[in-house]
């Protein structure tokens, strides 16, 4: 609904029609649309996040590890265009009550909590330098997201290149 329709036009009566569910079904889990909103944003980067954790080798060299999940999120705006739209949608419409957004980075915690674990696993096996893994995973996850939105601008960009380019920089920074 989100991706085809916009936040403005996704109300919880249309949400619980595309769903096939009642909207007091919505409304006892989630209390509001914006409850739900924030929820569905949540799930689907949790969602992404599984997704790239199960598509690359955990038990190769942290690299090795790094390179492969860079190209794995440089090709989800074509494998996972219709969940990128919904999360950019609730993004940006998302507010508190004062109009700040309701979703800020610390929607990532999960996310940097895992990359941080993973950055720290590369120093203790002794193939990354020392460094502040939290500043990193933050700068990693802030660089894919920022890689992501440059390709869905730029269709006509190479994908591929534009990773392992990222990947590489990224790579001389912490590499011991």
């Amino acid at each position: 609904m989100l991706a085809s329709e916009g936040y403005r036009n996704a109300s919880l009566a249309r949400i619980a029609q595309a769903a096939g569910v009642s909207k007091g079904l919505i409304s006892h889990y989630f209390g509001d649309r914006e409850t739900l909103m924030e929820q569905t944003a949540i799930a689907i980067v949790a969602h992404m996040r599984s997704e790239v954790g199960a598509a690359v080798d955990l038990t190769a060299e942290v690299p090795e590890i790094l390179r492969a999940a860079i190209r794995y999120a440089s090709q989800v705006r074509q494998t996972h265009s219709r969940e990128l739209r919904a999360v950019d949608q609730i993004a940006h419409n998302l507010r508190r009550a004062d109009g700040a957004p309701r979703l800020d980075l610390t929607a990532y915690e999960d996310t940097y909590q895992a990359q941080e674990q993973l950055l720290m696993r590369g120093q203790q096996e002794g193939s990354l330098r020392d460094f502040d893994a939290r500043v990193m995973a933050v700068t990693y996850q802030g660089a894919v997201d920022t890689m992501i939105a440059y390709l869905d601008a730029h269709p006509e960009a190479d994908a591929y290149a534009y990773a392992d380019a990222l990947t590489d920089l990224l790579l001389r920074a912490i590499r011991k």
